[in-house]
């Protein structure tokens, strides 16, 4: 038995969304190695749109400028998340953290230190230098040149509008859109942006662009979907960071008031988690009403009035125990600083997911997404245009 590629006569424009979600996004890298596994050996990129917020903008940025060489940037982005350290991603040293938060505390008793004011909780210098050492962001409009890729999306939240901004380096017939607190504008897309997209709220601090300061992407991104769809995509694969199944009604229960690290995480759970499961519900039930109507009453090149092929691949287990068991794992001085915020091993393992930026951590969620999508292989075949012969 082999798959063989599905010859057809409008072939389907495939959109793969990657979302945020700090160092959950290393399940993303295991559903991409397990897909790079399945697909041919010689197999070209398969996804002409890729679009990117939060950590997942990174994971895209480098399919993007390696798009000529899928398996390759599949591979660079394995290595980098399978070698992990926190101090990779922000300063973790006890002089740093400790100035953060004297800083802070300055700031608070005294009323404010006006332009001295601080920012952000963490230092992102050395994801900075890591991001600049390894992505060479010309290679995006080399990719679209020669073929291997049509567009590459980074979202971001603009401080100073409110929107969502989708920053787009791509074809030229490519067209800008302006919707409701959604917005896609041309850019050479490149470092910036990046830090951008991934400035978790209070955590990192914002980006300026074009003389406007942007922070994660996830917060005003109440359609995940809408940019690959604005971008032509007329199937979907989503992968997410979220846990579907319901939690128990124990293991909802908290024992005390929730202290400030536990509120952080639940926030941060709604910014990351909600949007994405929200908005392929949406396209669902959308689906299932469009195929009712008669196709000849439905408008032409209309982004809203068109059934989407969804594949949406998300975590078969809690990453809350799994980050758990991994907490010693952190730095002292990190555990420290999240100490005096509330947080612990039991209390706040919600947050530490989303910080835990070291190998042993990232390997086990690698390992979760590319089982999960192994287990799926034949839907995910099928959905990427293969088909099983003798």
């Amino acid at each position: 038995m082999f798959w063989q590629k599905q010859g057809q006569p409008d072939e389907p424009k495939i959109g793969l969304l990657l979302s945020g979600g700090g160092a959950r996004a290393a399940y993303q890298v295991g559903v991409l190695k397990a897909l790079a596994d399945t697909l041919p050996k010689h197999a070209a990129n398969p996804f002409p749109i890729i679009c990117g917020t939060s950590a997942g903008a990174i994971n895209a940025a480098a399919l993007g400028i390696y798009a000529h060489q899928f398996r390759e940037a599949i591979w660079r982005l394995v290595h980098v998340w399978g070698n992990f350290h926190v101090d990779q991603v922000f300063r973790s040293d006890v002089t740093n953290l400790t100035g953060t938060a004297l800083h802070w505390m300055a700031a608070l008793t005294t009323g404010g230190l006006g332009k001295y004011d601080p920012v952000a909780m963490l230092n992102r210098e050395p994801l900075e230098e890591l991001l600049r050492y390894y992505l060479p962001f010309d290679n995006i409009q080399n990719s679209i040149n020669d073929g291997h890729l049509e567009a590459l999306c980074i979202t971001a939240s603009s401080y100073s509008t409110g929107d969502s901004v989708s920053f787009i380096q791509g074809h030229e017939e490519i067209q800008p859109w302006s919707r409701t607190n959604q917005v896609g504008i041309h850019a050479k897309i490149g470092l910036q942006h990046l830090m951008a997209s991934s400035a978790i709220p209070f955590l990192f601090a914002t980006e300026s662009i074009d003389n406007d300061f942007y922070g994660d992407g996830t917060m005003r991104q109440h359609s995940p979907t809408s940019p690959a769809l604005h971008l032509g995509a007329n199937k979907l694969l989503i992968i997410g960071n979220k846990h579907e199944a319901p939690a128990s009604e124990s293991e909802k229960r908290i024992d005390r008031n929730p202290s400030l690290g536990q509120v952080a995480g639940h926030v941060l759970d709604s910014i990351f988690l909600d949007n994405v499961s929200a908005d392929v519900e949406r396209i669902q039930r959308a689906n299932k009403n469009l195929s009712q109507i008669p196709e000849k009453h439905l408008p032409d090149n209309s982004v809203s009035m068109r059934q989407v092929e969804i594949l949406y691949i998300s975590p078969s287990r809690d990453l809350y125990p799994i980050a758990q068991k991994h907490y010693d794992l952190m730095p002292k001085s990190v555990r420290i600083f999240l100490r005096r915020l509330g947080t612990s091993r039991k209390h706040g393992s919600n947050l530490i997911s989303y910080l835990l930026f070291e190998k042993e951590y990232c390997r086990e969620l690698i390992a979760l997404g590319y089982s999960d999508t192994i287990a799926r292989k034949d839907e995910v075949m099928q959905f990427m245009g293969f088909a099983e012969e003798e």
